[in-house]
């Protein structure tokens, strides 16, 4: 391999002092700005006299298009000091596709009276840029700048997603247009805004169905939550938010990290309901900062929360307290072994919030907290925004996802089968960023197994990471960071694979698609493989660009005995690829629905369940003319859709491996029961953690197993797996097999008791007081010669029949 290279950030640097480092909490030279600008989109910034403009590809190959707007509204190159290059072709295409920040720019601009049709393009990036490259301009006046990141929908047979640049503005003045820094603009037109200084508590009312963002301005501050039915009172009767009621009613009787989806009074009234929340990590439902507290800590006298709180309530009536139960938004408690309350700094990012809305009418108080003598708020108390908005707002429901602790934040989103699916079910479910169908109404998990088993059932995948691997080294990069020998994959081929550390514990699993010499399509569970193949190619110099294209390849899996009848009725192939027939395992090819003009797609014959299936792979604007046509020949047939519920079955069955269960960055490949994709002998070709899986299939220590288990529990995922009152591994997956008729797990076992008919006990409650009996068997439990995956139904057997 080529030697590796140093790479040193552009600007960020990871917060660090002390030796404690926060990548979290990215550092920027004083003055700088950043400003992400998304693949297919654009940004509006103003910019200043002196300004140092730069734009950095950082993934390569995505064209980039700046325009310049001065005071008066000319649009002149000459002021970044750079050459127009023709009309803004790549802005306006941008703004006309519909995106968000598309949306954003076009309201700068008509509130500006800036005309984009007579604009001057300045084109950066024009010629195939390297992942890293970065174009510099320095502004000669104030003005309005728009760059934008150009780009189409990408056919699923290429390999051309748009993707993000990063515009950073470093001020000549650093505090140029920065008068009055404050928090994040609105979510919409607010009807309260209200800025609480650490120490403060401030109440507001708040209609139903309006609704309530509570905004971390600094990052790591907390901030007490209260809210009181208006209704009780105006009858004299204080109800406010009740934690044991709600965690009863939520059916979690102990507090934990995290926040519910809905919040009660002691009557069972409810009173808010959480619509957005990008941190992710609450308290646990405690107590805000009471003076005992501090007194305790031999701090008396200590401005806290509950005191402000009964300051602030007094104007209504409402009693003091000593400490006020609370939500504590941002606030990092968590519970030890033995259920005792510990802290730690917040998770929160600057901008971070929470938004609710309010399931009737209520008086609310938040605080930000003064805690400056443990880590509550980092050692560093901070202001709260809290902002209402009216009932008519549409928020959609979403959940904070970063791609790595560095990534910028983003909104939870919609497949491009979301809406197919939603025609079954309201029950969805938080998937790596993406909102994915749990059980139909109409079916319920048990009866989408059953389709899956006997007919066809259809599940949105498309949260799966795609990343495409192209250039020169495309080849020498996927075989030093996958287990298999990616030298014998054929164009039109695709292998399941391992992807490791160096130490040999596993990054993900996941399938590798060969569309060329030269191409690869990487399709994993999570983005941290696909970053990690970036970070590979960039530090051994590799000539090879790896983009994500995960926005751009949406699928559906079609799974089943009836899958392949399904999908011959409706997709068409050229003379040159293979029909659905013909279609080999691991293979894929491109085709379209009904003939040679229909939608484009790429068929995969793969899947996750144990059965004959396929995945058909689309851009997502072509999700729902996708569906409808498999739908339309299937449903007769049987297709039915499927959830995660259903796949959680059919996966254990089959013995399928997941994320977080079977594996982890500390379980190797033969611990995890796929050794076969980790080729020692056949692969010559060093790769990430060769030696460190060569000691350790030398001298393993612990291996995946199946387990028969007596009576009717299931056990849990992390139940400890004993041979007397020796724990000797633990469960990863269990359930109730309909089609097996048995209660079967698997787990992962000291080799010393991994024997077919080793007799062992599976702890409960805390591990001895209650066991149940198992023993060792074969996995995987279902089909163990892959006899359905190949299409042989004559072979089916099924138990009791």
């Amino acid at each position: 391999m080529n030697k590796p290279q140093t790479i040193t950030p552009v600007f960020e640097t990871p917060y660090e002092r002390a030796g404690v480092i926060t990548p979290g909490l990215p550092i920027l030279p004083h003055g700088t700005e950043r400003h992400p600008v998304p693949g297919g989109g654009s940004r509006a910034v103003p910019v200043y006299k002196g300004d140092e403009i730069s734009v950095l590809d950082r993934d390569g190959l995505q064209p980039g298009e700046l325009v310049f707007f001065t005071p008066d509204g000319t649009s002149d190159a000459g002021m970044l000091g750079a050459r127009a290059a023709g009309p803004a072709n790549g802005v306006i295409s941008v703004l006309a596709n519909g995106s968000r920040s598309g949306a954003k720019v076009a309201k700068a601009l008509d509130s500006a009276g800036f005309d984009l049709g007579r604009a001057e393009a300045i084109r950066i990036f024009p010629d195939g840029s390297r992942p890293g490259d970065m174009e510099t301009f320095h502004a000669s006046c104030d003005g309005l700048l728009i760059v934008a990141a150009p780009g189409g929908m990408m056919h699923p047979g290429e390999q051309n997603p748009p993707t993000e640049l990063i515009l950073y503005i470093r001020r000549a003045d650093p505090n140029a247009g920065k008068e009055d820094i404050g928090p994040p603009d609105p979510l919409a037109d607010p009807l309260v805004d209200i800025n609480i200084q650490p120490g403060e508590a401030k109440s507001y009312e708040v209609k139903k169905g309006q609704f309530i963002q509570i905004l971390d301005v600094k990052g790591r501050e907390c901030s007490d939550f209260q809210a009181f039915s208006l209704r009780a009172l105006d009858k004299g009767l204080e109800r406010e938010i009740d934690p044991t009621t709600t965690r009863s009613l939520m059916g979690n009787l102990y507090p934990a990290p995290g926040i519910f989806s809905k919040y009660w009074s002691s009557d069972q009234e409810p009173l808010v309901e959480i619509i957005q929340d990008t941190c992710g990590r609450h308290d646990t439902f405690g107590l805000a900062c009471t003076a005992r507290y501090y007194d305790d800590l031999g701090y008396p006298g200590h401005v806290n929360c509950s005191e402000n709180m009964n300051t602030d309530l007094a104007q209504y009536g409402i009693r003091p307290r000593g400490g006020w139960p609370a939500i504590n938004f941002f606030f990092n408690t968590m519970l030890d072994d033995t259920n005792a309350i510990g802290m730690n700094d917040p998770w929160s990012r600057p901008g971070d919030y929470v938004l609710l809305q309010a399931l009737t009418d209520m008086i609310c108080v938040s605080t930000a907290c003064p805690c400056d003598v443990d880590p509550a708020n980092g050692w560093n108390p901070t202001d709260i925004q809290v902002r209402t908005y009216g009932a008519g707002e549409d928020f959609s429901r979403s959940v904070g996802y970063r791609k790595s602790a560095e990534a910028d934040l983003e909104e939870t989103k919609k497949t491009g089968f979301h809406d197919c699916f939603a025609r079954h079910t309201r029950d969805f479910v938080e998937y790596a960023g993406y909102w994915l169908p749990n059980q139909m109404t109409n079916h319920g998990a048990l009866a989408e197994y059953w389709a899956c088993r006997e007919k066809a059932a259809i599940m949105d995948l498309s949260p799966l990471r795609k990343y495409e691997v192209t250039g020169p080294d495309a080849e020498k990069l996927m075989q030093y960071c996958v287990t298999r020998n990616v030298k014998k994959l054929a164009v039109g081929q695709l292998t399941y694979t391992a992807m490791c550390y160096e130490h040999g514990g596993m990054i993900d699993d996941g399938t590798l698609f060969r569309l060329g010499e030269e191409n690869f399509r990487w399709i994993g569970g999570n983005d941290t493989s696909g970053l990690w193949l970036q970070e590979q190619g960039r530090k051994l110099g590799l000539n090879v660009w790896v983009r994500s294209s995960t926005d751009q390849l949406h699928n559906v899996a079609i799974q089943g005995p009836l899958s392949r009848d399904i999908l011959r009725e409706v997709l068409w192939t050229a003379p040159t690829n293979p029909t659905v027939d013909e279609l080999g395992m691991f293979r894929f090819c491109v085709a379209r629905l009904g003939d040679v003009a229909g939608i484009p797609v790429v068929l995969g014959r793969a899947g996750y369940s144990g059965e004959l299936g396929y995945e058909v792979f689309c851009h997502p604007k072509h999700a729902v003319e996708v569906f409808d046509a498999i739908w339309k020949v299937g449903e007769p047939m049987g297709l039915t859709p499927f959830g995660l519920a259903a796949l959680d079955m059919v996966r254990i069955e089959a013995g399928l491996i997941f994320a977080g269960s079977e594996f982890d960055d500390q379980t190797d490949p033969f611990e995890a029961g796929i050794g076969f994709t980790v080729p020692l002998k056949t692969k010559e070709d060093d790769f990430i953690g060769r030696a460190a899986l060569e000691e350790r299939k030398a001298h393993p220590h612990r291996k995946l197993v199946g387990l028969e288990v007596e009576g009717g529990i299931v056990a849990s995922p992390g139940d400890c797996v004993r041979i007397g009152k020796a724990q000797v591994g633990e469960i990863t997956s269990a359930m109730k097999s309909p089609i097996l008729g048995k209660n079967i797990a698997l787990a992962r076992v000291s080799v010393t008791h991994s024997e077919p008919g080793t007799e062992i006990e599976i702890g409960q409650l805390d591990g001895l007081q209650k066991r149940l009996r198992a023993r060792v068997v074969p996995y995987p439990h279902f089909d163990p010669t892959k006899e359905r995956v190949k299409g042989n139904y004559e072979k089916e057997l099924v138990p009791g029949e």
